[in-house]
């Protein structure tokens, strides 16, 4: 019981900062600042893997967020924004 509960707490610090990141590129993007945007990827990607790892998250999810994440970014980019 005692591990379990460990464990849940330790899940929950993982899965809130993951989701915190995603919040925080999901900010850049609404604000229009690619620049910005483009620096979190690297680091929410990053964590993204290691909450799949984890078990946080599943593989598919992650990969849902990173395709829609990324193509909001490219829409962002591109010269007709």
């Amino acid at each position: 019981m005692r591990q379990s509960q460990r464990r849940t707490a330790v899940n929950r610090a993982r899965k809130t900062r993951f989701r915190s990141q995603v919040k925080a590129l999901r900010r850049a993007l609404e604000g229009k600042d690619a620049a910005a945007a483009q620096a979190l990827l690297p680091k929410t990607f990053s964590l993204m893997d290691r909450a799949v790892k984890w078990g946080v998250i599943t593989k598919n999810t992650a990969a849902r967020y990173k395709s829609r994440l990324v193509a909001r970014l490219r829409v962002l980019e591109s010269p007709a924004a």
